[in-house]
């Protein structure tokens, strides 16, 4: 908002260096994600298509592919280096940072829906596989004492 915004009073130049600022952090785009923090979103993609296959009921099923969609969306975001989004920024993101994907992850829910899991696995599968596919064995992370 303070990037994009239109700046109605400003009085002392305030509001116009914040502007300024706000453009400068936006177009810089996020920090990346440590390795940590991808393996973590890469683990509950994971864990959420095992729960697709795991699956035979359709409440469960939309419900899985849905958190799965977003969660797979959002990686692709991060690994496109954009900031993030929910909702409806979370497509139109997607559209500018992966062209497609938010269409193809559409029509992945609507097959889950007719009970096929298998192109939403294929698409989750193509996002993990830009930060080194599924993590099989050694995840683990060290809780607090």
């Amino acid at each position: 908002m303070c990037a994009d915004g239109l700046l109605l009073f400003d009085t002392d130049g305030l509001g116009a260096r914040l502007a300024a600022q706000a453009r400068k952090l936006t177009a810089a785009g996020p920090p990346p994600l440590s390795s940590e923090e991808i393996d973590d979103r890469r683990y509950a993609i994971i864990d959420l298509l095992d729960d697709l296959a795991g699956s035979d009921d359709q409440s469960e099923r939309l419900f899985i592919a849905t958190e799965l969609v977003r969660r797979t969306g959002e990686l692709a975001l991060a690994v496109g280096g954009s900031w993030g989004g929910g909702g409806k920024w979370l497509a139109r993101l997607l559209e500018t940072t992966a062209p497609g994907l938010s269409a193809r992850l559409h029509h992945g829910v609507q097959e889950v829906l007719d009970g096929r899991v298998e192109t939403l696995v294929a698409v989750a599968d193509e996002v993990l596989g830009q930060t080194g596919g599924r993590l099989w064995f050694g995840y683990k992370r060290v809780g607090a004492p």
